[in-house]
């Protein structure tokens, strides 16, 4: 198979030089894990006592990493990479809010973004997290099958209602909803949910998807038994496929409590069960939609090459690619150029709510191999190429 995700042409077409000078910047200091480190405690500090910070934020790695502050906000960005035939997720990527008030914000923001898909074409999903509308120790405790108390059971039939509500809005807007998945201790309780809202709306088509953190050893088993009760049961799978994003909290975790750790044993045990999923989902493709969430080339050549086997068309609508905005241009846009489904996670929210997620994305930067000198590499092909022309 042609080797696409070389052309840094296409990746940074709709970068300018200055653009392409910061995106080289923010990589150079991100690829330093002491900096990172001391960037982020400084940078949390200056937020903790108001120090007006965020205007920097905002032009740096707030800019290149996420859409916009609000929904409105991202339009332009929308607007700007669908001309290259690369679709947007808008994800609203405000996150560790524990209250009422906050949980029923995001629910009202969420179906907000079903409207704003339903409304443009370069916005085929909406996305949201299972704590943005509920406690995460309220799951854990459903998950871990612990009594409730009448206030806790009231408390997760609220959580119950605003699942009901996003997904039956989805389906009567024939939006894609992508439900992104958390740590493992509280993942049970969502995955009933989630199943529940299969068994519900995916009778037809797919509308509803969950999340498989693929860097965690059950979750083949796992797609295999929601297999057999799909086919029981008359619905469709959705599943957006990832390798995961809290390794070491999980590792943590299970070392202190004193279970085995539910991440595999190697990084290629995780990239062997990433690729084990796709190929279970393309062999059962007649009753499932994969949205391949991964800025891995090799994952995404293997699938690639599945849907060219199989003579699936590289625009069915059964097959997306997904990669975070900022991150991983080469694939995405050279997807795009070819004929594929692609689309970007596009996070947006206040700057001071929104950095956890970017301290996130920093870490994770640092911390997974290759994946910054990748960026950094190809970041540097390109200003070469300019400079050349």
């Amino acid at each position: 198979m042609d080797k696409i995700f070389n052309n840094t042409e296409v990746a940074f077409s709709l970068k300018s030089n200055t653009e392409l000078d910061r995106a080289y910047f923010l990589f150079k200091l991100i690829a330093n894990k002491p900096l990172v480190r001391i960037g982020t405690a400084v940078t949390n500090f200056a937020l903790k006592v108001h120090l007006p910070v965020e205007g920097l934020i905002r032009a740096t790695v707030f800019d290149h990493f996420c859409g916009g502050v609000n929904e409105l906000d991202c339009l332009s960005v929308v607007d700007k990479i669908f001309t290259k035939g690369v679709s947007s997720v808008l994800d609203y990527s405000v996150e560790g809010k524990e209250d009422e008030v906050q949980f029923d914000f995001a629910l009202n923001m969420t179906l907000k973004t079903i409207e704003f898909a339903k409304e443009h074409q370069a916005i085929p999903f909406a996305v949201f997290k299972p704590t943005g509308l509920g406690r995460f120790d309220l799951y854990t405790k459903i998950g871990e099958k612990h009594p409730l108390s009448s206030d806790e059971q009231n408390e997760w039939n609220k959580v119950k209602e605003r699942f009901e509500l996003v997904c039956k809005t989805a389906h009567e807007n024939n939006v894609s909803l992508l439900i992104d998945a958390e740590e493992s201790w509280m993942q049970d309780a969502a995955d009933d949910l989630v199943e529940e809202m299969m068994r519900k709306y995916n009778k037809e088509k797919v509308i509803v998807f969950n999340t498989l953190q693929m860097y965690r050893w059950d979750r083949l088993d796992y797609l295999k038994q929601l297999h057999e009760k799909a086919k029981a049961n008359g619905f469709h799978i959705g599943m957006k496929l990832v390798r995961g994003a809290y390794m070491e909290k999980e590792n943590e975790r299970a070392k202190e409590k004193g279970y085995p750790t539910p991440i595999c044993v190697s990084k290629q045990a995780t990239d062997d069960n990433f690729n084990a999923a796709i190929d279970y989902m393309m062999h059962h493709i007649d009753k499932m939609a994969i949205f391949a969430g991964t800025h891995n080339e090799e994952s995404s050549y293997k699938l690639l090459e599945m849907l060219a086997e199989n003579g699936i068309s590289k625009s069915d609508s059964r097959v997306w690619f997904g990669q975070l905005y900022g991150m991983s241009d080469n694939i995405s846009y050279n997807l795009a150029e070819n004929g594929y489904n692609v689309a970007k996670y596009l996070p947006f929210g206040p700057v001071r709510d929104v950095m956890p997620y970017l301290i996130r994305r920093a870490e994770e930067n640092t911390s997974v191999a290759g994946q910054t000198s990748r960026e950094l590499n190809l970041l540097k092909t390109e200003r070469q190429r300019r400079k050349l022309k």
